[in-house]
């Protein structure tokens, strides 16, 4: 059997995001969309060198509607906004960008980071941290980020849909959230059965886990989510603020 990139929850999500975008932005929402989930489905069908990283990680395979949320969410009520309120269509389209930038660079972040980043280093600290786990960083996963961005701002000021720059701004702080949270207050679990660090419980291995760092509950979904926020509220602000500086 194929993997599917949806579950089926997953995809009645997606259906509702995908609506909410097409009342909001119509064709052109609908590109920046498919910027995102197809660059993304893309990167996650490459071969991966270091597998063994997967089995700490908190979600694989096929996403649910709690990780289409997290990553859309946001997106989706900005293109709510634009519908109901035409008159701030331009402030809800730099947000609808900048979340969407966002997932876009914590996704590519993560399938380039986990493939072919080496020596990640904690964003808090910048001492050595597990591969492939939440709050670390190397230099391939960072220019992904900026690169995965820079693709899904790219798409919408082609049509004129947000500034460039906002996008673009928007999924690189949104990314750097998204880092910091994972290093912060995300779960942290370990896995005795194993002895590894990891995000999930049970782990990959099947052994129950114990937290031993950060929030219980604000796993994974929360940390994208809150990221996509500060994503949107960042492409928000350059729209309403730097038209001075950026004429």
């Amino acid at each position: 059997m194929k993997s599917r990139a949806l579950t089926r929850g997953g995809t009645i999500a997606a259906a509702f995001v995908g609506l909410a975008t097409l009342l909001g932005f119509h064709l052109v929402g609908a590109l920046v969309l498919f910027a995102f989930f197809l660059s993304s489905i893309a990167l996650s069908k490459l071969p991966h060198p270091h597998p063994d990283r997967l089995r700490d990680i908190d979600k694989q395979g096929a996403r649910d509607e709690w990780q289409v949320v997290a990553n859309g969410g946001i997106a989706g009520v900005a293109g709510i906004l634009a519908f109901i309120f035409p008159q701030v269509h331009a402030y809800a389209a730099a947000a609808f960008v900048g979340a969407f930038a966002a997932a876009s660079a914590d996704t590519w972040g993560t399938e380039i980071g986990t493939r072919f980043g080496t020596n990640a280093r904690s964003i808090l600290t910048l001492r050595r941290e597990t591969d492939g786990l939440s709050g670390g960083i190397t230099t391939a996963g960072t220019l992904a980020e900026i690169a995965g961005a820079f693709v899904v701002a790219a798409s919408a000021a082609l049509f004129s849909l947000a500034p460039l720059l906002a996008g673009t701004l928007g999924g690189i702080v949104g990314a750097f959230a998204d880092s910091y949270l994972g290093a912060s207050v995300q779960e942290r679990r370990y896995c005795a059965a194993c002895a590894r660090a990891c995000e999930s419980d049970p782990h990959a291995c099947g052994a129950p886990t114990q937290l031993v760092r950060g929030v219980r509950g604000f796993r994974n979904d929360a940390v994208n989510f809150s990221a996509t926020l500060v994503g949107a509220l960042t492409g928000l602000v350059f729209v309403a603020f730097a038209p001075r500086y950026f004429p």
